[in-house]
């Protein structure tokens, strides 16, 4: 027997998918790579994927992300370190000595069989 779906509290106002691109891959929730972000981590995903381009490019500046964050600038390269630790994230500065740049997000990696 189906059980019918909770309705939400406000029916009348269900988001509808904007005509901009944008994402996060459910995977981030189901096998807990928000755990292993920490809170300001994920802050900074959030960014980059409201932020993004159909590619999953975007180009801010740190300043940018770290004063529409409410973060200090160290806090966000602590973040965007941990992102690209993990794999979730890759960069490319505009000069050899510029930490600006495009930032890019990646595919989640595969999933590990438990």
């Amino acid at each position: 027997m189906r059980r019918e779906r909770p309705l939400p509290p406000r029916p009348e106002l269900v988001r509808a998918p904007p005509a901009r691109f944008g994402w996060l891959d459910d995977r981030l929730l189901r096998e807990d790579w928000l755990a292993r972000l920490g809170p300001e981590p994920t802050a900074v995903m959030a960014l980059l994927s409201l932020a993004a381009d159909r590619r999953g490019a975007s180009f801010y500046r740190r300043d940018t992300m770290a004063l529409a964050l409410s973060m200090t600038r160290s806090e966000l390269d602590r973040s965007l370190e941990r992102l690209l630790e993990l794999g979730l994230v890759d960069h490319r500065p505009w000069t050899p000595l510029s930490p600006d740049g495009v930032w890019q997000l990646l595919p989640l990696p595969p999933t590990r069989p438990r």
